[in-house]
């Protein structure tokens, strides 16, 4: 009898603990990381300098039109992320240059990234230490493709390179995958339509010449901080020739924290809006609403809120529903345009983006990406 209650008491506790697992399971699965509803959680400024299109070749040994040798395009920012992290520095393009005989490569197509990292004391946001740097190469193929851990082959791979600070440790992590940016010829352009749920309605939106932007294996390295971890990144973001606009059906950024896996679901349009004098100004500024996890998280808005006023299809799917998680705001450029060109020479961009109920991960995760992407994103 003795040996059969010690059996019994053996059985009841895996009982009891395959019960607990079974608990316990679902709730690390669905924990979820602190959310902020804050303006400005992305703000600052770039500059951007053209001196590829004002620059040109006097020589006479590269191909027509081309840019004078070893001119790059830069892209200067200091942006304030978050709060406690700021990402500071330039981003050079250099673009791929042929010879005029014989059309021979002189030069190859790249980014490099010099890029300056830093954390803010959330005590007291005044006090800021500089925690590394991410920096590195990026090649550019023939195709337009950039290949992000291309620069190894090079000796400059691009990384986050974090020093070791305090009791923090540091540490050095690659970035990898392919961004497939928009085409170089704007041939074979196909029609694509993309479908939202909004309201309970579902609402379609054609894009008659769509050029994708891919994310192709895209892992983006962990830092400034290990509260900002490796993360993976496949999806497209489709560009509008005739409006300016960009939509995505899903840009998917996987990760792991404190050993739970996340996943985020990125929808949603960015819509190009220039200003009625911008012949005379050259101000012009992308409107952003990009939803997280919209299918996850039900809107509170009726349909009578978005369709309100006979609203069309295409006000609808541009409608900025604040009960669910989402990036809005906006990115604000003054272009100094070339004289009798509609092309700028340089511009000044203001970032004034808000989070709706988004964790710090996710506005990270969107900021480098959209770094990587600062070529397709800035260019007309």
């Amino acid at each position: 009898m003795k040996e059969a209650r010690s059996i019994s008491s053996y059985l009841l506790k895996g009982l009891v603990l395959g019960l607990l697992a079974i608990l316990i399971v679902p709730a690390l699965t669905a924990a979820e990381l602190p959310s902020i509803t804050e303006e400005g959680i992305i703000a600052g400024e770039m500059s951007i300098d053209f001196q590829t299109r004002t620059s040109r070749d006097l020589t006479g040994k590269l191909a027509e039109g081309s840019p004078a040798e070893n001119t790059k395009d830069s892209y200067t920012f200091a942006l304030n992320v978050a709060k406690t992290t700021e990402f500071s520095g330039t981003i050079y393009r250099q673009p791929r240059l042929f010879s005029k005989v014989l059309g021979r490569e002189m030069q190859p197509a790249q980014l490099q990234y010099d890029i300056t990292l830093s954390v803010r004391n959330p005590a007291n946001l005044d006090q800021k230490k500089s925690v590394g740097k991410w920096v590195g190469l990026v090649p550019v193929d023939d195709k337009g493709v950039y290949h992000l851990d291309g620069g190894s082959a090079k000796g400059s791979p691009l990384r986050m390179a974090i020093d070791a600070i305090g009791s923090a440790q540091g540490f050095s992590e690659n970035f990898s995958g392919q961004l497939a940016g928009k085409t170089t010829e704007k041939k074979g352009l196909i029609p694509y339509t993309f479908s939202r749920m909004i309201a309970g309605k579902k609402v379609d939106i054609q894009v008659k010449n769509s050029d994708p932007m891919r994310f192709e294996n895209i892992v983006l390295a962990a830092g400034p901080a290990k509260v900002y971890p490796k993360t993976a990144v496949n999806g497209r973001l489709d560009y509008d020739y005739e409006t300016g606009n960009w939509y995505t059906d899903g840009i998917r950024f996987r990760y792991s924290l404190d050993g739970v896996d996340y996943e985020d679901v990125v929808t949603g349009s960015i819509k190009w809006v220039e200003d009625t004098n911008r012949d005379q100004n050259g101000k012009g500024k992308y409107e952003f609403n990009l939803r997280y996890n919209e299918d996850k998280n039900k809107s509170a808005t009726s349909e009578s809120d978005v369709f309100k006023g006979g609203a069309s299809n295409e006000e609808a799917f541009f409608f900025v529903d604040n009960t669910v998680p989402s990036l809005t705001g906006t990115i604000e450029y003054a272009d100094q345009m070339i004289p009798g060109k509609d092309v700028p020479a340089s511009s000044k961009v203001a970032y004034k983006l808000n989070a709706n109920k988004l964790t710090k991960q996710q506005v990270v995760n969107f900021v480098k990406l959209w770094l990587i992407c600062v070529g397709p994103t800035n260019d007309e």
